[in-house]
């Protein structure tokens, strides 16, 4: 039962890493510095980072010791989330890359860079 668990983990890591990078080529051509660099060819750890402007950060970290978000801005941390609540911010900011949509009133959202 463990070895499997173990291969499974193995696998959701690897496929987290895959839409982590798809996600970045995605924001670089939106017009966002993105980037999600991988550790060796095994794909078990990856480091996703984007500027969303105005000193605005995300930083996501994926390996086998654990995933994080962490969103700074004005090199202070606001919000720093671990395991599923961190995928869950992640799947809000591929959400609103489907939709471009402006800042309004400073909220989280993506502005469409013209």
């Amino acid at each position: 039962m463990f070895l499997r668990l173990a291969h499974q983990h193995r696998q959701f890591v690897q496929d987290l890493v895959m839409n982590l990078q798809a996600l970045a080529i995605v924001l670089e051509r939106r017009g966002y510095p993105a980037s999600c660099y991988t550790c060796g060819d095994q794909m078990n750890s990856a480091s996703f980072m984007v500027s969303l402007g105005n000193n605005h950060l995300i930083r996501f970290l994926v390996s086998d010791y654990g995933i994080t978000w962490t969103e700074m801005r004005d090199d202070r941390e606001l919000m720093k989330l671990e395991g599923a609540e961190a995928i869950n911010q992640l799947q809000e900011l591929a959400d609103i890359v489907k939709q471009p949509t402006q800042i309004i009133g400073g909220s989280k959202v993506l502005a469409k860079r013209g």
